[in-house]
């Protein structure tokens, strides 16, 4: 899909200098929205990074903890940034998916990108696992930390757990709005259902088991499914909660990252 109208400007005061803020239309339904561009210094190579529920597409540089422990890694490897807003919650939604497909192909456009691995978290890392089963020649690899792998069940959790955490209530509400309440849909954007797309994918999938917000029963479901997959690695962080995934196999000293060093095929499961 087209995007329309498209600005790219400078991202302002307290960002890097190189960053860039893409403003344009939806190809699909005319919808303002956002993005934000770290080029890469040289290299063809991108990482799309798709923020939680609640943020936006500046959560890389507005998010201390995710800042000061990725970005200066992300950029190490060589990569340009990508991180849209993609309708703000919209949880890879239809929509959400063609204008994601339209950011992709002006970073072609624009940067020359070729290749693109995808990061994120929660609401990130489920869209991460989404996109690469809809657009499987779109996605070199995936790293998604403490995902949910089936939308329907998921919003069951929600919505039994609403009344004690409240942005679980939040969380259900907005995904049965962006799919207009189409459970045949929500299937079509779950990795459980469509995990076959992610055969010979590079992609490492990290879950702690108290994590309140997302499901580990549903996260050990997609690991079952894949289990003979040799590109698929899944990581459960015994008591760990909602944050624990965004850190593993980060060292203060160490060039090393394992999530990225699977996702690129650097790296062997142990």
């Amino acid at each position: 899909m087209e995007l329309k109208d498209i600005q790219i400007e400078a991202a302002g005061n307290g960002f890097p200098t190189e960053l860039k803020r893409i403003r344009y239309k939806s190809g699909l339904d005319g919808m303002d929205d956002w993005a934000m561009v770290l080029p890469p210094k040289e290299g063809a190579k991108w990482l799309v990074c798709i923020h939680g529920h609640g943020s936006l597409g500046d959560q890389l540089y507005t998010r201390k903890d995710i800042r000061d422990w990725y970005l200066p890694r992300f950029q190490a490897r060589g990569y340009g940034i990508l991180t849209p807003t993609l309708r703000g919650n919209a949880w890879m939604s239809p929509p959400a998916v063609d204008d994601l497909d339209g950011l992709l192909d002006l970073l072609r456009n624009e940067y020359k990108a070729e290749k693109f691995y995808f990061f994120g978290g929660s609401m990130g890392g489920t869209s991460n696992l989404t996109y690469a089963c809809l657009r499987p020649q779109n996605v070199a690899g995936v790293v998604a930390n403490g995902a949910a792998t089936d939308l329907v069940s998921y919003i069951s959790f929600c919505r039994k757990g609403q009344d004690k955490i409240p942005v679980l209530k939040d969380i259900a509400d907005a995904i049965e709005k962006n799919y207009n309440g189409d459970t045949m849909v929500m299937r079509a954007h779950s990795a459980l259902y469509n995990w076959q797309a992610l055969k010979g994918k590079r992609i490492f999938y990290a879950q702690g088991t108290f994590d309140q917000l997302m499901p580990v029963a549903d996260a050990r479901r997609l690991a079952g499914a894949m289990a003979e997959e040799r590109g698929f690695a899944y990581v459960e962080i015994p008591g760990g909660d909602h944050d624990s995934p965004l850190f593993i196999g980060l060292a203060e000293n160490s060039s090393a990252f394992k999530p990225f060093d699977w996702m690129e095929g650097t790296a062997s499961q142990s």
